[in-house]
């Protein structure tokens, strides 16, 4: 048996003790959103190419940590050396990324960087972030059982055409709620936003100069 095929056959058994434990440990209401973003991580990943099983891991852990409460995520993260930020003191419901990849690198044997670092990053975003990082932090926004953002339609819409386009629409439109319910804003998500915001900007550029070039050479 091929290399490949032997740990396609691990990921698989893998994605079916990660559902079981899910179904065990997880509310209702939180069980049928992860669902729901590793069904969209899938979607994704399957449009941009990437690699559909991680796509689906990362979709299936990325909240596995969100019903902790703060106090004891604070307790954990100092047991596990877990740094935490200043921000993330004033506001532990930021640990859940962090907390939900120690989970499944320890509980469940998930050692892939990329797929760790999805879990991580999918509610704060970051800078430069990997495909399966913008699936992840993409599809958490748009799955099926969200209904709450205002333009979540022209979201999904986006997400499916320029996965760029979608982070840095989504994170614009996170800091602009922030900011009307006064909410403490993550340096991170600002940082993100900045980035992909100049990404576009650097890349319409270029697209303007190469269409320029092909006019004056048709001239």
């Amino acid at each position: 048996m091929k290399q490949e095929e032997k740990r396609g056959i691990r990921m698989t058994v893998r994605i079916s003790r990660i559902k079981k434990t899910l179904e065990k440990e997880l509310k209702p209401s939180r069980l049928t959103h992860t669902t729901g973003v590793a069904y969209t991580a899938m979607a994704l990943a399957m449009r941009y190419e990437g690699d559909i099983k991680k796509a689906e891991i990362a979709g299936l852990l990325h909240d596995i940590a969100k019903d902790i409460p703060s106090k004891r995520a604070l307790k954990m993260c100092d047991k596990w050396n877990i740094a935490v930020t200043s921000i993330e003191k004033r506001n532990p419901f930021l640990l859940h990324g962090k907390l939900g990849a120690y989970y499944a690198l320890s509980e469940f044997g998930v050692e892939d960087t990329d797929i760790l670092n999805a879990i991580i990053y999918h509610t704060t975003g970051r800078p430069k972030m990997s495909l399966l990082e913008k699936i992840v932090f993409v599809a958490d926004y748009i799955e099926p059982g969200r209904d709450k953002a205002v333009r979540l339609k022209e979201i999904r819409r986006i997400a499916f055409i320029d996965i760029d386009q979608a982070v840095y629409e989504i994170t614009g439109d996170i800091l602009a709620y922030l900011k009307t319910v006064e909410g403490e804003i993550d340096p991170q998500t600002i940082q993100t936003y900045e980035y992909y915001k100049n990404l576009l900007k650097n890349r319409a550029a270029v697209e303007k100069k190469d269409d320029n070039s092909i006019t004056d050479d048709e001239d």
